[in-house]
């Protein structure tokens, strides 16, 4: 089993930055991949970026450029630096992780979540 713990979240104006947090504990694995992904009230789970244990990473169109993912294995964590930051991204952020050889960008291929971390920003 894998617990996973986001922290960071928080309100900040448009054109700020922040950057999220995700410690790991529990098993590890080889081959794994960790995403970011958020929901706003009333939407569907969006994936924003994605890492794998190679450090190869994608990008959804709604945030390439701006946010950036990252991982200290040294820490078992996982990052999402966030720049540039607008209304819409708004939203529940959680973290996630699937053991697999691909990283895919769909909410539903991965098992284990953390709670959530909210991030709002105001115009």
């Amino acid at each position: 089993q894998v617990q996973l713990a986001e922290s960071g979240g928080d309100s900040v104006q448009a054109g700020g930055s922040l950057r999220l947090s995700c410690v790991g504990s529990g098993d590890s694995y080889g081959n794994h991949c960790m995403g970011w992904f958020r929901q706003s009230p009333g939407q569907g789970r969006e994936g924003i970026a994605t890492t794998d244990n190679f450090s190869r990473t994608t990008y959804s169109d709604s945030v390439k450029g701006r946010f950036t993912i990252s991982t200290d294995n040294t820490k078992n964590t996982l990052y999402l630096q966030m720049n540039s930051l607008k209304p819409e991204d708004t939203a529940m952020y959680y973290c996630a992780l699937r053991v697999a050889n691909d990283c895919s960008i769909r909410a539903a291929m991965y098992p284990y979540w953390g709670q959530g971390t909210q991030v709002t920003v105001s115009s």
